[in-house]
């Protein structure tokens, strides 16, 4: 990955006033998107939000139909002839009847790479140990570390990940995670998307949040989890699937799992002590919204 001095001093990606319409559906709705180089970026969404169509105008697969999108200055698809954008998408891309080093070498010599670049990246997928086996003998994890791997062969200045994770054990989407990390340190920059929130919250330097089309949040995970208002409280209580706690003061929200409560409100000092005085409740705990809440009410239909 080279950056020269101009593009240092250029946004990683610019996105301004972008629309994109499919006949009378507008998936994306006049974004404005500012990202620095060396960034790590979670693009969060329900399905439908816009998310893929977003992902689609940054690898130049398709054109706004407004507005403009720029990497590192340039239009997307001048950015992809030239190497500056891979991607890791979650299916496809696989050749089956090749070995997993087969693979990689015919990526390398797309982009005019050594045979040594290849090692390099099979060794920093996690794949150098299995690079004699046929890619259709690879489990469902492995063949997303070979993407990752192809993604690396052109040393990009923007990766793009579709659900970078799929398929890896606990372990695999460690070492990845921290692969990404070490890159962006370096000044790469990358922009993922995940349904699995935990990671967003874990190692994305910044979360935007997306809805019909719109951002609704943008900011550090604790920046965005503080826009969803109030704390849980959770109980443990007999019975408690029998109780009708919208009636309970201060509760917004209840979710009840067997004998555990989880009570959600903006005074959660007053739900604590209804079940303290009120209930035979024990095992109290007061915690702060996570991202799953803030991610639920920042996208619910009826958000404003």
């Amino acid at each position: 990955m080279t950056l020269t001095a101009s593009s240092e001093t250029t946004a990683a990606v610019r996105l301004a006033g972008v629309i994109k319409r499919y006949g009378t559906v507008t998936a994306v709705d006049s974004i404005d998107l500012h990202i620095r180089p060396g960034e790590v970026v979670a693009l969060l969404g329900p399905n439908g939000a816009g998310k893929t169509t977003t992902v689609d105008m940054l690898l130049g697969l398709t054109r706004p139909d407004s507005g403009t999108v720029r990497i590192h200055g340039l239009p997307p698809r001048e950015a992809v002839a030239q190497g500056r954008i891979s991607a890791v998408m979650q299916t496809g891309g696989l050749l089956k009847d090749y070995t997993v080093e087969e693979t990689a070498r015919l990526t390398a010599l797309l982009f005019g790479k050594p045979r040594t670049a290849v090692t390099a990246a099979l060794q920093r997928a996690g794949i150098a140990d299995i690079g004699d086996r046929l890619v259709g003998k690879c489990s469902g994890g492995q063949q997303q570390r070979l993407r990752f791997a192809m993604a690396l062969l052109p040393d990009p200045d923007l990766l793009i990940l579709d659900e970078p994770t799929t398929g890896m054990d606990v372990g695999g989407r460690r070492d990845f995670w921290d692969a990404i990390r070490e890159d962006a340190a370096g000044g790469r920059t990358v922009i993922f998307a995940t349904h699995y929130l935990e990671e967003a919250d874990a190692y994305a330097d910044r979360i935007v949040l997306v809805r019909r089309g719109r951002i609704v949040a943008d900011g550090t995970a604790a920046e965005v989890k503080a826009l969803a208002a109030g704390r849980t409280v959770r109980a443990t209580l007999p019975g408690a699937g029998l109780t009708d706690w919208s009636r309970i003061p201060g509760v917004e929200s209840s979710e009840v799992r067997g004998d555990t409560v989880h009570l959600h409100g903006r005074d959660s000092d007053a739900i604590a002590r209804h079940l303290l005085t009120r209930t035979e409740a024990r095992d109290l705990e007061i915690t702060s919204r996570n991202l799953e809440d803030a991610f639920l009410t920042l996208t619910a239909e009826d958000a404003a």
